[in-house]
This record gives structure tokens, C-alpha cells and sequence, in this order.
């Protein structure tokens, strides 16, 4: 409750008490489960919601997060990766997502690196799982294998063909729980910056893949607070020349 008292979010709780009581596995709780404490309190009238970034009482359903979806088959929850993931101690954790266009017009595929924030992104002619998994595959092909750990993605359809792309990269792929943006927060920020320069309904049918790489390059070369203001590529670079 202290914790939450001092506007620390629930993710974070959760990761901090990792990082506290590494080889203790009872002091162990899901964000999750801090989650439904919190609402559960403002349903009796407490205000510990108050403390959470948004403040709102009850949880909120996004519903592009698995909502009337089934589960992937074979996919692996979130709940089961490697704790150093939630610290972002080192390089290579990387979270995936699609950003969409005008219907019928593609996207891009973007995929951020949580330690460094770098972007890569590819353009999406369709959302089918193939073509998801083709242009990610693409993406990672000239980064080194040691800085290709894990993946974390949503629920979308487009990315039930994640064994492939397990296979094809040497990321482990890990699907958040549906409603969760936050679990991918990185990536949802850097979209976030995405839509500066590919606004909602953009016809990506009329975006060639050098405007692409253009934009990515301004995202990975623009100074960061939470690197120090160092940028992105500047951060990268030095992660891949400890990993050559």
C-alpha cells in the first residue's frame, strides 16, 4: 500500500519486488492481481486509484487487446518471462505491435528495444499473420542474435504465426494479458510518436518505404530524457559494439 501511496504503478510494484527478493518466490504478486486490490478499494469507497497514472476507478477495456478473440494457441503469458526483462537491465527485450492505417491500406510493422527505445518498422501491405511475420523477420535480420532475446507482443491475429518467427530470429516471443497496454507501454509510446507523421487513416498505399525509413531515422537520432538525452541510435550503437 506504501508503494502505491507514492504514485508507484502496479507493473512497477510487481517488478521492484523481483528485483528485492530475487530468491524469494513468495514474495511474489502480479500487477494483475494489484490491479483488482486497487479497484476492489474504490468499490468500497477507498481512493487508492487516485495514485494510478490515469485515476480512474474501474478498469477500462481496450478492446483491441483480445477482445472477442481467443487465446493463440501454444502462446506464452507474459507472467512467464524472465524477470531481467522488467528491469531493463539489458539489451535485446524488445516489445512488437502494428501500427494501422486507413482500412485497407496496411500499416507497419514496429518493434521497439525497452533498454534503448530503438525502433525498427516495417511496412504492412495487409494485417495477415504471414505478412506480419515476413516483414518482422526482415526487421531483425541485421541485428545481432545476442541482441534478439525476447519479443512482447498482444493478442492480434497477426501474430499467431510466432513459432515461425521464433524460429526464423531466436527472439522468444511472450503475449500480454488482453486490456494491458501498459505490459507494452514502450511500444505504444513510440506509435504514439509514429502517428506525429502517420496520422490516423493514413493510406499507406501512397507511403513509400524510403518515407519510412526517414521517419524512423528522425525517432532513433532525436534525444531521449529517459536516456539521459542521449538518442536512441546513440545507445544502440554502443550495445552493438559490446555485442561484436
Amino acid at each position: 500500500m506504501e508503494r502505491i501511496k507514492l504514485d508507484w504503478s502496479p507493473e512497477a510494484i510487481s517488478g521492484r519486488l523481483k528485483v528485492e527478493y530475487t530468491n524469494d518466490t513468495q514474495m511474489r504478486i502480479s500487477h494483475e492481481t494489484i490491479y483488482r486490490w486497487i479497484y476492489l478499494d474504490s468499490r468500497n469507497k477507498g481512493d487508492l486509484h487516485r495514485h494510478l497514472r490515469r485515476r480512474h476507478k474501474y478498469r477500462r477495456r481496450q478492446k483491441r487487446y483480445g477482445s472477442g478473440r481467443r487465446f493463440i494457441p501454444g502462446r506464452i503469458s507474459i507472467d512467464q518471462r524472465p524477470s531481467i526483462v522488467d528491469t531493463r537491465e539489458r539489451f535485446g527485450d524488445w516489445e512488437g505491435d502494428t501500427l494501422e492505417g486507413g482500412k485497407g491500406s496496411g500499416g507497419l510493422a514496429t518493434h521497439v528495444e525497452r533498454k534503448c527505445r530503438y525502433l525498427l518498422a516495417a511496412k504492412l501491405t495487409d494485417k495477415k499473420a504471414a505478412t506480419m511475420t515476413q516483414q518482422s523477420i526482415k526487421s531483425f535480420r541485421k541485428t545481432p542474435r545476442i541482441l534478439r532475446q525476447t519479443l512482447t507482443v498482444d493478442n492480434g491475429k497477426e501474430f499467431s504465426n510466432f513459432k515461425e518467427l521464433e524460429k526464423r530470429t531466436g527472439l522468444k516471443v511472450y503475449f500480454a494479458d488482453p486490456y494491458a497496454a501498459w505490459q507494452r507501454g514502450t511500444n505504444e509510446n513510440t506509435n504514439g510518436l509514429l502517428r506525429q507523421y502517420f496520422p490516423k487513416g493514413t493510406d499507406f498505399r501512397t507511403i513509400s518505404e524510403k518515407d519510412v525509413v526517414i521517419v524512423v531515422k528522425k525517432l532513433n537520432n532525436r534525444p531521449r530524457k529517459c536516456l539521459n538525452y542521449q538518442t536512441p541510435h546513440e545507445v544502440f550503437s554502443q550495445a552493438l559494439h559490446g555485442a561484436l
